[in-house]
């Protein structure tokens, strides 16, 4: 019986052979492999890399740069007139006083024309910092025909803020504007955005993305810089750059001719320069010493109307701290008061306390809200004792708008004077 099953079932004593091992398959599939994951980690290393940028701004936003502005000191002692310190020409040795030779040379045509010649120089290298911001307004006729109206002034780039340019101009060329364009000295442009402006004084800030601008644009221009106009007076020699009679790229030179006139804007009186440069109501651009640095701004609202008048400009110095936060992107506040300060004198005349005297509270304003009245004198800003509008303005510029400020005022009333404590929310005039 055994041997019969041995016998049916043969198959059970054969030997399996496994499968011979096939080298070439073995090193195909292996490069295959290799193949495919290499392509796997290059296609994943190329996206990340195009993914990284916006998954950066996305999850970690990068604020550009905030920009600062130091503050101008008056100077301690009167620098020396331009006549009294003019180099000597290299070359050249002075003389000692009592010999033949300490002469003075006499000036020549040529000399006088050289002179000139310098000074155009300092505003033709200023020029580069010097653009026209145009704004563009689509309009209708009377006819229903579509046509597009440009506003224009100068503007001055004053610096750099992460990969934009910051360019200083009027708020009124492009304040209605669709579209706003820069042109630069080489007559290059590029779009241009608001940044913030100052219903105020209405100086704006705008923005233009450097990645707009080809090489040879960015070695052309450069960034003005801000001088300290606290010094200036009268006789100076003052450069008007930008379009000093409304043609782009001028040149106008003088001399400053009065620095005790000023201008009252809501929260703030600047200072203003009046030239004997020829301008007229729609001059802008900048005001130069001749160090090249801008000491004033020229402004088409601040130009007298008519024909041809002298060439004014607002002292920098005193609009620095306004540039300084328009550059960064925060409102100006608002408190909506023309004041003047009460000196001695006044206070002794008039028999009103020292402080700040409201001249005119306007009309919608935060101020007004907070029962301030015309007449009322400001002894006190959150405690702080005021005496001056240099305070007064300082306190207000340190404001943001939403914050409370509480103004102590002496207020007249029927027989006497008496304190008034009022609280006042700063806004944003626009």
């Amino acid at each position: 019986m055994e041997k019969q099953e041995k016998e049916e079932f043969p198959f059970i004593r054969e030997k399996i052979k496994e499968k011979p091992i096939n080298k070439k398959r073995i090193a195909r599939h292996g490069l295959h492999t290799v193949f495919f994951a290499s392509l796997f980690g290059l296609t994943a290393c190329f996206a990340f890399t195009l993914a990284q940028p916006f998954m950066e701004s996305w999850l970690h936003p990068k604020n550009d740069p905030a920009i600062r502005i130091p503050d101008d000191e008056w100077a301690s002692e009167a620098e020396p007139s331009s006549a009294e310190g003019f180099p000597a020409e290299e070359g050249t040795q002075e003389a000692e006083p009592g010999t033949e030779a300490a002469a003075v040379k006499e000036f020549e045509p040529s000399d006088y024309q050289m002179l000139q010649n310098k000074i155009y120089a300092i505003g033709k290298e200023a020029n580069r910092a010097v653009v026209t911001v145009t704004g563009v307004v689509s309009n209708t006729d009377w006819y229903n025909n579509s046509f597009e109206s440009n506003g224009q002034a100068s503007g001055v780039i004053i610096g750099e803020s992460g990969n934009k340019l910051l360019i200083l101009t009027e708020h009124k060329v492009v304040q209605p504007a669709e579209e706003i364009h820069v042109t630069f000295i080489d007559d290059a442009m590029a779009k241009a955005s608001l940044r913030k402006y100052d219903g105020n004084t209405g100086i704006a800030i705008l923005t233009v993305e450097l990645k707009q601008l080809g090489a040879k644009t960015r070695e052309r221009i450069s960034c003005a810089k801000l001088g300290n106009s606290l010094n200036v007076s009268q006789g100076n020699i003052a450069i008007a750059v930008g379009s000093p009679l409304g043609t782009n790229y001028s040149i106008g030179t003088g001399n400053v001719t009065s620095v005790g006139n000023v201008i009252e804007t809501m929260d703030h009186t600047y200072s203003v320069f009046t030239t004997d440069i020829v301008g007229n109501s729609n001059s802008s651009g900048v005001l130069l010493n001749l160090e090249g640095e801008v000491i004033g701004l020229v402004m088409q609202d601040y130009n007298a109307n008519g024909g041809n008048n002298t060439l004014t400009a607002i002292s920098i110095s005193e609009l620095k701290k306004v540039i300084e936060m328009l550059s960064n992107g925060r409102d100006i506040p608002y408190l909506g008061l023309k004041v003047v300060t009460v000196t001695d004198k006044i206070a002794l005349e008039h028999k009103i306390p020292r402080g700040v005297y409201i001249k005119e509270v306007a009309l919608d304003s935060p101020a007004l809200a907070a029962g301030l009245q015309n007449g009322d004198v400001i002894v006190e800003m959150d405690g702080d004792e005021i005496y001056a509008i240099d305070a007064f303005e300082t306190k207000a510029l340190s404001l943001k708008p939403g914050d409370e400020v509480e103004i102590a005022v002496s207020r007249q009333g029927m027989d006497e004077r008496f304190r008034v404590d009022c609280k006042v929310m700063a806004g944003t005039l626009w």
